[in-house]
Parts: C-alpha cells; sequence; structure tokens
C-alpha cells in the first residue's frame, strides 16, 4: 500500500512540478518579449543612437503619425532595408474620428518607405468581419488601407495619438 501511495504521490507532484515550470518558462518568454524593444532602445542610446520617438518617424516618411496607438513606443527601423517593427504591450483596437477601427497584434512589422508601409503582418480593420490590413500608403489628404481591397480615408483621422482598448485576442 505505502509503495502505491508513494507512486500516486510522486506522480502527482511531478506532474504539479512540471506545470509550474512551464508556466514560469512562459512568463519569463513574455517577460523577454515586452522588454525585448525597449532593451534594443537602451542599447542603441548606450551606442549613441538615439531613437527618434515614432510618430517623428512616420512624419519623416509622410505617413500619419497617429496610426498606431500612443503606447507604441519602443521599435526597431533598419534604414537599409526598410524594415519597421513596432512593439504593442498589449493587444488592441483603436478608434479613429472618421469611425474607423484597426486592431493591433503586440508585433507589427512592414517595410517602410516614404508614403507607404508595406507587407504589413500584425494589424486587421473592421470591414464586415476583421481582415488583415497588408498595405498602408498616403496620398495628399487621403490614407489608403489595403486589406483586401483599397479603402481611402481622411489622413486627417489618422494625425491625432489616440490610446488604445485592450483586447482578448488578435
Amino acid at each position: 500500500m505505502d509503495q502505491i501511495f508513494n507512486k500516486v504521490g510522486t506522480y502527482w507532484f511531478t506532474n504539479k512540478a512540471n506545470k509550474e515550470i512551464n508556466s514560469v518558462g512562459q512568463d519569463l518568454n513574455s517577460l523577454s518579449n515586452s522588454i525585448e524593444g525597449g532593451a534594443k532602445w537602451l542599447v542603441n542610446k548606450i551606442k549613441g543612437k538615439m531613437q527618434k520617438p515614432l510618430p517623428e518617424l512616420l512624419q519623416e516618411y509622410d505617413m500619419a503619425v497617429g496610426i498606431f496607438p500612443r503606447d507604441a513606443t519602443n521599435y526597431e527601423f533598419n534604414e537599409e532595408t526598410g524594415k519597421l517593427t513596432v512593439f504593442i504591450p498589449s493587444i488592441c483596437e483603436v478608434g479613429y474620428k472618421d469611425s474607423s477601427v484597426l486592431r493591433f497584434a503586440t508585433t507589427v512589422t512592414g517595410y517602410l518607405e516614404k508614403g507607404k508601409l508595406s507587407d504589413v503582418e500584425g494589424i486587421k480593420t473592421k470591414v464586415v468581419i476583421w481582415v488583415k490590413v497588408t498595405s498602408i500608403s498616403t496620398d495628399g489628404s487621403k490614407i489608403h488601407f489595403t486589406a483586401g481591397m483599397k479603402k481611402s480615408r481622411s489622413r486627417e483621422a489618422y494625425e491625432v495619438l489616440r490610446d488604445g482598448v485592450i483586447v482578448d485576442k488578435f
């Protein structure tokens, strides 16, 4: 009887310990992902490369400064390839002045060039259902979102930084 209790106890303890270890591993991964952008910013600062605020970078490339949520402050930009990676603290939705809504994953990537962000990953817009945004471009007073089809909107609605509302899933 003692052997049975010993085996059951060992089995229970091993399963419980494995779950706890996996949970700690997931927590560490989440933590490293969330501080990754900040850590790279610090390394760039130590190297003497001060990173400009994201809205300034977008403005420099003739993009609307309020495309991303206000708390999207950490980013990486490779000037040689044009690859932009924006880190957002949590999955969120942002509502704009023209009643449109964008949903953001915690990491958004794309290739930034003058007036265009292409090969976008991590942004959706609500048409009738949530649709993946693949490209954002600007043309004078218009901003164009490609999400299956091209939708033009007033650029003015995207020139103001807005807070994101946290949602459960992308």
